[in-house]
């Protein structure tokens, strides 16, 4: 009842706003008629260009550019070429690459990378054994409209296209009626969602193929609403636009890699960012905000980040926090800080639609508001009623907004989330954001909405992000963004949204970000316990036990909901959930060595069981678990009442990380997990880095044979100065254990003091640099060295 009456005052608005877009639309959206079907006809002629071939067809031209030896982009023509926002890296390497040109096809090949292209514009991609990895139909115009298919094998699995409830294998998803799920790409706001919604806040055009082969990766650069079908062909079906694409081929853990070469890496977050973060929708007053933060440091909870929703804004505007509520904002931020606690403000891309606004003014002076076709402003219902939206697809438009962020930085707020970004919009029915029609800029290009809503929160990302480098050039952005395309992840982290508060959700979260992370968004999260309703107190626990080993680790509800809090359901539970926030803060490191990965590799803290396995087929649709970098395996509990679950684990040996019992993989096995209990292993021959205060704590997996490595980044935490790198290697031999340390970077040693913690053996004897140590309880105190050997039975 609340909930509706809350909603009921932007009945009257989203009415009218939607009467006007439909107008609009009708009279300005190009008619579909019956377009005749375009086909590229005969190969006619080829031609060499700096990076490959250019090869002519009767209605078509192909443009094969190796950007390197695994890393090719193809640009079919005719076509709107697209505005490079995607793309990070411009200069590449030459490329050696040689063309055999056939009765029936040109050849082209690279070292590692061969591509026959046929006389009537099939596209073969074969790897170093000459094995066809994927293999493409030609492409199809319908006036401004194109397909394009490619044949899929039997046993091929489909990963990625961003932020889907979906099954983590797309391809394994049916309709109602069982047929193959049509995947759109328009970024939406579902509200509410449950496992099926589709689509969702980020949708990106990039999927991985896996099957007995190899694996491939697709990347179209194309931000025009789209939809993708995976049955014995995949289909994707773009609204307009043009047909450019990048494919690549390796391993999972190397298309990422290269994936994220071409988009863009995430840049290393601040310390602080991947602590836990509290937040609701309905704290309102510094007063509940100071009660809430009391309440984690009475009950020895560790808090790192507390975040301000709208209604802590003046009537819902951009870039305000109330200072009739917030008296002291300055000085309540410093407080804060001074308990290690950061303050987060949201902040939604509408500007209010009234001359009181110094906000409005300054953009209608700037023309910095998306337009109809005819030249009225766009106003359309948020929060705050009638508002307009910035164009940023204006460079000019990115400037003045990553102002907008300076004087809150000033005080003191340590970042930003963006909500409402895809962009939402109130409506009676019909598409819950702008007009189709709407005008964009387009880096001065020109275009409308049908192009650039895709694009739309990455772009304000950018801006966030720009703002916080320009006006604290000595800290790190810290920005979570509700909406995104390729590239987002150059400047903000993500959460899934309005999740509803289900056991179905629950696991449903899994897929979504280990989705995300295969579509190049490494930092993702979900709001613990569900968004929308009233999680049961094991439900709260079994989503935070999952959540402990996600990027973004934070609670946040809706305001018709109970207000929800690690205390909120009593013992046991606030005891188990304090375990956990705990054991978050003492792997630290080890998460902190994952975001430097990332920033190095672009690879996903947060990754299926296939990554390192991927030819065990078994593992290909396992959707209930995932891995922490390599060395953990987390297996979250999605089912209520239960104390137990089975899991199918990757090869090699994992030990339990509550006993150590050593386990063999490739093999099904059941794991105990009592409610205080998160079935967890670790892969042996990991070194997995922990922190008790100022001591650093090395939990050696010694593996069951031969060499491993791992090692610790560390620097301050923040900023751009120095920082180092320590490398450890182990070597196993039948009846000992050799750890050697290799040190790197000008950054000081953090720890006052190092203790090594081995597990799986007993230790009979120990030496550091050859001088022999007591190893008691298994465990070795020590400070820097060069070599441990251990002796053991």
């Amino acid at each position: 009842m609340l909930k509706s009456l809350f909603y009921l005052q932007y009945i009257p608005q989203a009415f009218l706003y939607s009467l006007k877009r439909d107008r609009y639309e009708r009279y300005y959206l190009p008619k579909r008629g019956s377009e005749s079907l375009v086909t590229p006809g005969k190969l006619l002629q080829i031609k060499p260009s700096e990076r490959g071939f250019h090869i002519y067809f009767e209605q078509a031209e192909l443009e094969i550019d190796f950007l390197t030896h695994d890393l090719v982009r193809l640009n079919w023509s005719p076509g709107l070429l697209p505005i490079p926002y995607a793309i990070a890296t411009q200069d590449w390497d030459l490329v050696e690459v040689s063309l055999e040109e056939k009765e029936d096809c040109a050849i082209i090949k690279s070292d590692s990378l061969t591509i026959e292209v046929t006389v009537n514009g099939y596209v073969r991609f074969f790897n170093q054994a000459v094995e066809v990895l994927r293999e493409e139909l030609p492409p199809q115009w319908y006036g401004e409209r194109l397909v394009h298919q490619a044949q899929l094998r039997s046993e091929e699995h489909i990963y990625g296209l961003g932020e889907r409830a979906s099954t983590l294998n797309l391809r394994a998803a049916k309709n109602p009626q069982q047929k193959p799920k049509t995947y759109q790409m328009w970024n939406y706001d579902p509200a509410g969602y449950g496992s099926g919604i589709d689509p969702m806040y980020i949708c990106i055009p990039v999927y991985m193929g896996l099957h007995q082969a190899g694996s491939y990766l697709v990347f179209y650069e194309n931000s025009f609403r789209a939809e993708f079908t995976f049955a014995d062909v995949t289909t994707a079906a773009f609204a307009g636009g043009s047909l450019r694409y990048y494919m690549t081929i390796g391993e999972p853990a190397d298309l990422i890699e290269r994936y994220t070469q071409l988009t863009g890496r995430a840049s290393l977050p601040p310390r602080w960012a991947l602590g836990y973060h509290q937040s609701r929708w309905g704290y309102y007053t510094e007063a509940a905000i100071r009660q809430e933060v009391a309440a984690f440091q009475n009950n020895k909870l560790p808090l790192s980040a507390v975040h301000l929703d709208i209604d802590c804004q003046v009537a819902h505007r951009p870039f305000t926090i109330d200072p009739i509520r917030f008296p002291d904002l300055d000085g309540f931020i410093q407080e804060l800080l001074q308990l290690g606690v950061h303050v987060i403000a949201i902040n939604n891309p509408g500007v209010k639609f009234s001359r009181a606004s110094n906000l409005f003014i300054e953009g209608q002076i700037l023309n910095a508001f998306c337009k109809y076709p005819d030249g009225q402003l766009v106003i359309a219902p948020v929060w705050a009623g009638g508002k307009a939206f910035p164009d940023f697809t204006n460079p000019k438009v990115r400037l003045w907004w990553s102002r907008q962020y300076a004087y809150l930085l000033d005080i003191g707020v340590a970042g930003f989330w963006h909500d409402m970004n895809e962009p939402a919009t109130f409506v009676s029915w019909g598409d819950r954001t702008l007009p189709q029609v709407a005008q964009h800029s387009m880096e001065g290009r020109g275009g409308n909405h049908r192009e650039a809503h895709n694009l739309y929160g990455m772009l304000e990302a950018e801006a966030a992000y720009e703002s916080l480098r320009q006006f604290r050039p000595e800290q790190r952005p810290f920005i979570v963004s509700r909406s995104g395309w390729a590239g987002l992840q150059r400047y903000a982290w993500t959460w899934t949204g309005d999740v509803a508060s289900t056991w179905d959700a629950l696991r449903q979260t899994i897929s979504i970000i280990v989705g995300l992370g295969l579509s190049g968004i490494p930092y993702s999260g979900s709001d613990i316990g569900g968004f929308q309703g009233n999680p049961t107190a094991e439900l709260y626990l079994r989503w935070f036990q999952m959540a402990t080993f996600f990027t973004f680790y934070r609670t946040h509800c809706a305001i018709s909901v109970v207000p929800r809090t690690p205390w909120t359901y009593g013992e046991p539970y606030l005891s188990i959930l304090r375990r956990f926030l705990q054991l978050r803060d003492r792997l630290m490191p080890y998460f902190y060595t994952l975001a430097w990965e990332t920033t190095q590799k672009g690879y996903p803290p947060v990754r299926p069981l296939f990554w390192s396995d991927w030819t065990d087929s078994q593992l290909w649709d396992v959707e209930d678990a995932f891995c922490l970098g390599d060395a953990l395996l987390v297996c979250p509990i999605v089912q209520p009442g239960s104390d137990s679950r089975t899991i199918y684990l990757p090869k090699e040996h994992w030990y339990d990380f509550w006993n150590d019992t050593l386990i063999r993989g490739r093999q099904t096995i059941d794991l105990e997990a009592p409610l205080d209990c998160i079935p967890l292993l670790v892969k042996a021959g990991s070194i997995l880095p922990m922190q008790d205060g100022e001591q650093l704590i090395l939990h050696v997996y010694p593996p069951v044979s031969g060499n491993n490595e791992g090692c610790v980044y560390s620097d301050a935490g923040d900023g751009y100065g120095k920082f180092r790198l320590d490398k450890f290697y182990l070597n196993r031999s039948e009846t000992g254990l050799e750890i050697t340390w290799e040190q790197q970077g000008e950054f000081e040693f953090p720890y006052s003091s190092i203790q090594l913690q081995v597990h799986g053996i007993s230790i009979q004897q120990a030496w550091i640099d050859e001088q022999e140590v007591l190893t008691p309880r298994q465990q070795i105190e020590c400070r820097l060295f060069k070599q441990v050997r251990l002796q053991f039975n």
